[in-house]
């Protein structure tokens, strides 16, 4: 698929009503919805730009549900993705991600977490990483 390498203002105005409405409803929700474990709501939307130019992005509206016990903790969610890349049609496909912490010590923790998105060709993605707190 081709991205037209072009500014496009009314589809990245689009994108931020898409996160408005996202946050807004997170904000509003109780605070003992959004803690703990057990099922969540999770929408989340990631943009692309190269230099100047938009490339599209993707709101995820996922529910999903995370647990742990000790030192460990996990998560797996999905939902519909809508697509909306810059200069083509916004595409609905499935999307969904699982992964977990350890607790390494007082203050470290590792996490991974593997994801993907269904459409014409599956695509996938991994992460993996460090968190200190202090």
């Amino acid at each position: 698929m081709y991205l037209r390498k072009t500014f496009s203002l009314p589809k990245m105005l689009k994108s931020l009503i898409a996160i408005g409405a996202a946050a807004t409803a997170v904000a509003l929700a109780p605070a003992s919805a959004l803690a703990g474990p057990g099922p969540y709501l999770n929408p989340e939307f990631n943009g692309a730009t190269v230099g100047d130019d938009y490339l599209g992005g993707a709101l995820n509206l996922d529910v999903g549900y995370e647990g742990g016990e000790g030192a460990y903790s996990w998560f797996v969610q999905g939902g519909p993705a809508i697509l909306m890349p810059n200069g083509a049609e916004n595409e609905v496909e499935f999307a969904g991600k699982f992964g977990g912490s350890v607790q390494v010590a007082e203050s470290v923790s590792v996490y991974g977490e593997l994801s993907g998105v269904t459409g014409d060709d599956f695509s996938w993605g991994s992460k993996l990483g460090l968190k200190y707190g202090f």
